[in-house]
């Protein structure tokens, strides 16, 4: 039996890496500075350059359906299914980096949700429309409606305030129909005002008409009727005076804003969801389906872009974002990323011919969804590999470094998308990285696994070697932990980027595990030939997860079929069968070099073969001896199935012999857990809990000894090993508690009150402080004058501030609750009551302080004494009357009388004895 102390270990969330976009509307300012974001039903607001969240605005419940941000960021609207429209006044924070959001007005303009919003360019007005077909008009500050217009048979999903070239008229035509009364349209044959600026509204519709409304008239001027289907984007152009609309029918037309026909017409023969001018005009960009930024000639009619490949079905673009003043437009997806592209290729208009695509300058995960696997990358362990429910792993920056450092540097912050790993045509769900983190292989739904080259240094990031000849989708891959054996000084040592690891091992559903020897590929051209060097059949379900030791001879796969098999790496033969989980296993991971010994229930293990650790859907966590493949330990805690197992640092102590130092484990499960054990003892020592869903993914530093989890709420948590500066703390505190009480008693010894109570209420020492006062009360005789009995005492309780005066008050409410202590307390409450007026007493309910239960409090117990008082005067007065009728019965003063015989005799019940 191990008696061994278990170390009590401790981990904080040192940074969480949170969803900003889970989709709906997207805003930014103009200066490109801050992102505003929907959440479900609330906002959030990014700031673009730190990537830090600097505001969260709640939502009233229901969903937004509409976000809308002023050009100065000023104001921010918001509209949910609700029918509410709420507007919020940003401004900064006075005591953090942040945005704090009042609110100033809630309206419901229209009777059904609305579906589309916009801003003026000076941040003035605000439109929005209605599923309902109609649109309104409102001043942003004011809050009030200032135009309201009817026309749309359909929802409204498309708005643009502008501002028309002066001059501006509309066709010569005399001729002029008369509008009906069910409409504010006017017909084609209407002027436009002439002169002074003229600031309109265009709206575009579910039913493919643009209206064109005149906010100084109040009605319709025209309504364009050329698109047959939903019209989703609308731009204007001043250098041009033209109007850009974008539509669902695959055609794109340019308006004359003079005449109000079309000037050109493109067929982009894809769906468009958003339309704007670029470059003064000179240029349109378009986004769609396809998920293509596409860039066109306003004159020409000709597209700059050249043809590209469509993406996957969920990446097409939503929405897109731009500014003339910003150098980059946004494009927004329906995976919930946000692409910045540069404008700058667009600068010099007449020297373009043809463009691949804009420069992408970075991109932004807005969510990474349901976390499938994680391992670090790189060998400075600055970047994450992410498998996120889809057929790209991404890379995020992790490096941690402090903002002016990065700034300096120009590196990424945290949690910024480094790059993305495309290739897989389904999903990835799993992947592993070698001993250098130069190399990720990757397992996907597509029935291949791929290897890719990490070369952070210079950016590139691409795919090495396919592989195929698995028959169902592969659920795991390994590689090799070790520098294969490589001298210290020798290139594939000291280049690892460019020598690819020696073998691939992987495994899949169709119940077999293959290995692929890669490092022969280096001089191969045509990599696709590649061919496993051998094909075992290991299981008789799927194989969950796969696992190379450290020494790079062995590899264990763990399957479905609740087995764990340890192969040699060299023949593909069985070494072991590890048997005793019940259900599925889903993890296994070979205890790490240098790992300390393990104790069993029958003893020490023997450590020269290694361990290996696995978790199971049976809930539990078991340590296994790979010398004769027996259980060692098995943890228990978790409620739901565990997902994830890791090997952990311990926490690092100089006073520690390494021959005494303990080995400790980490698992994920369903239940939405990480939990920390003790290897020797098989005790839980940390449970940690900031996930809201199953945790699917975990990795372990051991350079930083932080852990990372990831769960299926697309949260990543880094974990900090807290434990030796958590032991520092509680020493230290320990130490001054100490140092504290003996203050406190020697300022008791000394009758220093003022800094004995002070102090008591300070430490919140309740007991010392009444035994202080119960030797107050006590005190006889008491001095003359004092309303305590110590007028050094009544001094103190007179001049106590309000959160001390607070505090005291919460002490005589629990003493007053037991009737040992209740005395004190009503001496020392008697003398508070006459020490402070009234107005005092109540200004202590600021601050959040409930006073009203600690006055009920000693409300309730008052009374209760003071019945009991009532009673025994009660009793007293019987008391005296039985006494007095004694006395008038056979005593006088006291003595004792003999009462005359009773026939003559006497008895001992004559006689009473009255003290």
């Amino acid at each position: 039996m191990n008696n061994q102390s278990v170390v009590r270990r401790t981990f904080k969330p040192d940074r969480v890496i949170q969803p900003i976009y889970t989709g709906g509307d997207v805003a930014l300012d103009s200066a490109g500075k801050i992102l505003a974001t929907c959440i479900g039903e609330d906002a959030l607001l990014t700031d673009l350059e730190t990537g830090k969240s600097i505001g969260r605005i709640e939502g009233d419940g229901e969903t937004l359906t509409a976000l809308i941000l002023t050009a100065s960021a000023s104001h921010l609207i918001a509209c949910s299914r609700s029918l509410s429209v709420r507007i919020y006044e940003l401004g900064p924070s006075p005591n953090s980096n942040t945005l704090d959001a009042s609110l100033q007005r809630v309206l419901r303009p229209h009777s059904t949700p609305v579906v589309s919003a916009t801003t003026d360019q000076t941040g003035t007005l605000f439109a929005t429309g209605g599923a309902d077909g109609s649109v309104k008009v409102y001043d942003i500050r004011g809050g009030y409606e200032t135009h309201s217009f009817r026309g749309h048979t359909g929802l409204i999903s498309a708005l643009k305030f502008f501002t028309a070239a002066p001059g501006t008229q509309a066709s010569s035509s005399s001729k002029k129909q008369r509008s009906t009364p069910q409409s504010n349209e006017a017909t084609e044959g209407d002027e436009q005002s002439d002169g002074p600026l003229s600031f309109y509204l265009a709206s575009g519709g579910e039913d493919g008409k643009i209206r064109i409304w005149d906010l100084v008239k109040r009605k319709a001027i025209r309504t364009l009727d050329s698109h047959v289907s939903v019209v989703r984007g609308l731009d204007f152009s001043s250098e041009q005076n033209a109007l850009l609309s974008g539509s669902r029918d695959r055609t794109a037309i340019v308006w004359d804003a003079r005449t109000w026909k079309p000037a050109r017409t493109f067929p982009i023969l894809e769906v468009i969801e958003s339309t704007g001018f670029i470059a003064g005009g000179q240029y349109i960009y378009l986004g769609g389906e396809s998920g293509r930024l596409r860039i066109w000639e306003t004159e020409s009619g000709r597209e700059v872009t050249k043809e590209q490949a469509s993406g996957s079905e969920g990446n097409g673009i939503v929405q897109t974002v731009y500014f003339p003043t910003l150098p980059f437009v946004m494009s927004v997806h329906a995976d919930q990323s946000l692409l910045m592209r540069s404008t700058e290729p667009l600068s010099n208009p007449g020297s373009i011919t043809s463009l691949k695509s804009l420069p992408l300058l970075r991109r932004i995960s807005g969510t990474h969804d349901e976390i499938i696997d994680m391992a670090y990358v790189t060998p400075q362990s600055d970047l994450l590999a992410l498998a996120t429910n889809s057929e790209s792993v991404r890379l995020i920056s992790v490096s941690g470094m402090d903002e002016s450092t990065r700034a300096e540097t120009g590196d990424q912050y945290f949690g910024a998308d480094v790059g993305l790993l495309q290739g897989h045509s389904e999903i990835v769900i799993c992947l592993d990285v070698d001993w250098s983190g130069c190399w990720i292989a990757t397992g996907a739904k597509d029935n291949t696994a791929r290897l890719w080259r990490i070369d952070h240094a210079n950016g590139r990031y691409e795919c090495f070697v396919t592989l195929t000849g698995h028959a169902e989708s592969i659920g795991a891959v390994a590689l090799p932990k070790n520098p294969a054996a490589a001298a210290a000084d020798s290139p594939a040592f000291t280049d690892p980027a460019n020598h690819a690891p020696a073998f691939l091992i992987t495994g899949s559903q169709d119940k077999t595990i293959k290995r692929w020897n890669i490092s022969s590929l280096v001089s191969t051209t045509d990599k696709k030939s590649i061919r496993a060097l051998y094909t075992r059949k290991a299981h008789d379900k799927d194989i969950n997860a796969l696992d190379i030791n450290h020494t790079a001879n062995l590899f264990a796969s763990a399957s479905q079929d609740r087995l764990v098999k340890i192969w040699s790496t060299e023949e593909g033969e069985t070494q072991g069968v590890l048997r005793g989980h019940k259900r599925g296993v889903w993890s296994a991971k070979f205890a790490p070099k240098d790992t300390p010994a393990i104790s069993g229930d029958s003893g020490p293990a023997k450590a020269s073969r290694g361990f290996i650790l696995t978790g199971s859907g049976d809930k539990t966590v078991k340590i296994w001896s790979l010398a004769d493949y027996s259980c060692l330990r098995t943890f228990e805690g978790h409620t739901n199935s565990v997902l994830k197992v890791v090997w952990v640092k311990a926490p690092a102590s100089e006073e520690e012999p390494k021959n005494k130092r303990t080995a400790f484990v980490a698992s994920a499960g369903g239940d939405g857990l990480v939990k920390v054990w003790d290897a020797t003892s098989g005790e839980c020592v940390a449970t940690l809990d900031n996930h809201e869903d199953r945790v699917w993914a975990l990795a372990s530093n051991f350079k930083t000894g932080h852990l990372v989890s990831g769960a299926g709420d697309g949260v990543i948590t880094f974990w900090a090993d807290t434990t030796a500066s958590t032991a520092k703390a509680e020493a230290a505190a320990s130490i001054q508690k100490v140092e504290e009480e003996q203050m406190l008693k020697n300022h008791v010894y000394h009758g220093n009150y003022r800094e004995a109570i002070l102090l008591a209420l300070q430490l919140n020492h309740p007991k010392r402080l009444f035994e202080l006062f119960s030797g107050v009360v006590k005190t006889f005789p008491p001095e003359a004058g004092s309303l305590s009995g110590v007028k050094a005492v009544d001094d103190v309780l007179k001049s106590l501030a309000e959160e001390q005066l607070y505090m005291l008050l919460l002490r005589i409410r629990d003493w007053n609750n037991r009737s040992k202590e209740a005395p004190v307390a009503q001496k020392i409450l008697w003398v508070i009551v006459k020490s402070y007026p009234a107005s005092r007493l109540v200004e202590l309910r600021k601050n959040g302080r409930d006073l009203g239960s600690v006055l009920n409090g000693l409300k309730a117990y008052t009374e209760r004494y003071y019945r009991r008082m009532e009673e025994l005067l009660d009793e007293s007065y019987v008391v005296d009357y039985v006494v007095r009728s004694m006395e008038e019965g056979g005593f006088v003063d006291g003595v004792l009388e003999q009462v005359p015989p009773v026939n003559g005799h006497l008895e001992n019940s004559d006689f009473i004895m009255v003290e």
